[in-house]
């Protein structure tokens, strides 16, 4: 015998945007479901076994909600459904009435066409054997608030979504991708921009600003701007310090007509020998997608604590190569607090930028969420000591320093320069 799937019913969302989810929410044992809302009623908190009740996901301008029949109601508490919804065990999601419209006779499968009205309470226990909730206050959902740039004007989505680490970075995909899809200044071939922020209780906001390139994947070029959000999502929710509070998200999306992407061809220097304190000019070939070659000087200053005698690195390179540097970005596994990850991601580069770095041959000591170059030995062993050697980690070369020219196009490759210091 196989459990038979809960109905997910999505009111506002593009087919597009469910068929991309629909393989991840079919784990959970859900079908995906078209459905609608409906007004609030005086009556809706009196239910009584036989009633719907829905689990609210998302509320607003969108909608995302799983039904089920009541059960039993015992001193305020409703027990419905009889199974899991997610099997997430304690949760807390709003519970509104569900107004069942009709019902589609199988002898498969009979499925209900469920309108979801007021909220009514909420739901704090999704278990094997029954969802469980209260009747009374819902739980604070987070509100977003999402806009795409068109020609005629801004369109604004406002929804309140659920609060949970194993699906709501899920749901902010599903969401970005459909605020996309869903208008009409998006098509396959264009890049996106995406800026916003990430409100979090008692600590720094999160920054989003960003550009994305469409692919010849075989999947929409707006699952790029929708997976970049679900992994900041993610990383947030997953992180091992605290409970994140989101107090407000905020997304401004912008469908840009051409391919805007350049690679990175070759870099030089006009001179490979310089002095301390001397000014090289960096030169950098770079192709626009089938377009023609352009060059771009990037001035580089050699800092006058160089030692003479040695030899020093210049990268060129694309944001997604100094983010993986360890050098550069340091590491989630040595912090210890979620501030600390909050600046790590905000220190994260932008793929819309060309990124010209001096790297030195002195060592770098990289405290929890701090870099720290040119440390002597000294200091290092001593630091190292104080703080314990899962906080930190030696890299053998130092950024000296660190250029970047805005494009307006997405970046990638990269280049190496070598330079002797007399």
């Amino acid at each position: 015998l196989q459990p038979i799937d809960s109905p997910l019913v999505f009111s506002g969302f593009s087919p597009v945007a469910i068929r991309q989810y629909a393989g991840e929410l079919a784990g959970y044992g859900m079908e995906v479901a078209q459905g609608g809302t409906g007004d609030a009623r005086p009556n809706d908190p009196n239910i009584r076994p036989g009633d719907m009740v829905s689990a609210v996901l998302l509320e607003g301008d969108l909608s995302l909600n799983a039904s089920c029949t009541v059960t039993a109601i015992v001193d305020g508490r409703v027990y419905a459904c009889g199974h899991p919804l997610f099997g997430f065990g304690s949760v807390r999601m709003p519970m509104a009435r569900g107004h069942v419209l009709t019902t589609l006779s199988s002898d498969l499968n009979s499925t209900k066409i469920v309108n979801v009205g007021g909220t009514i309470g909420s739901i704090n226990q999704d278990r094997i054997t029954a969802v469980v909730g209260h009747l009374g206050e819902p739980p604070k959902m987070i509100p977003i608030d999402l806009t795409v740039e068109t020609p005629a004007g801004d369109k604004h989505l406002a929804f309140r979504m659920m609060s949970n680490p194993k699906i709501t970075p899920i749901l902010m995909g599903m969401a970005a991708l459909n605020g996309l899809v869903r208008n009409s200044v998006y098509g396959e071939g264009t890049t996106l921009r995406l800026t916003g922020s990430i409100e979090i209780a008692d600590h720094s906001s999160v920054k989003l600003d960003n550009l994305f390139t469409p692919t010849d994947a075989f999947i929409p070029d707006g699952m790029s701007v929708a997976g970049a959000v679900q992994s900041v999502f993610q990383k947030i929710f997953s992180n091992p310090y605290e409970t994140p509070k989101i107090q407000r998200v905020t997304l401004r999306m912008q469908a840009l007509p051409e391919q805007g992407q350049m690679t990175i061809e070759g870099a030089w220097a006009e001179e490979t020998v310089a002095s301390p304190g001397e000014t090289l000019k960096v030169k950098v070939q770079l192709r626009p997608y089938r377009g023609t070659p352009v060059i771009r000087d990037v001035p580089v200053t050699i800092p006058l604590q160089a030692t003479r005698g040695t030899s020093m690195q210049i990268l060129v390179s694309d944001s997604g190569t100094l983010n993986r540097m360890s050098v550069i970005s340091g590491s989630q596994a040595r912090l210890q607090n979620l501030e600390q990850l909050i600046s790590m991601l905000n220190r994260e580069r932008r793929n819309s930028r060309l990124y010209v770095t001096l790297l030195g041959p002195s060592p770098t000591l990289v405290v929890q969420d701090k870099v720290m170059p040119n440390v002597p030995v000294s200091q290092i062993n001593l630091l190292n000591q104080r703080t314990g050697p899962a906080s930190t980690q030696i890299v053998r070369e130092s950024a000296a320093g660190e250029w970047s020219v805005p494009l307006d196009q997405v970046v990638q490759g990269s280049a190496s320069i070598s330079i002797r210091i007399k």
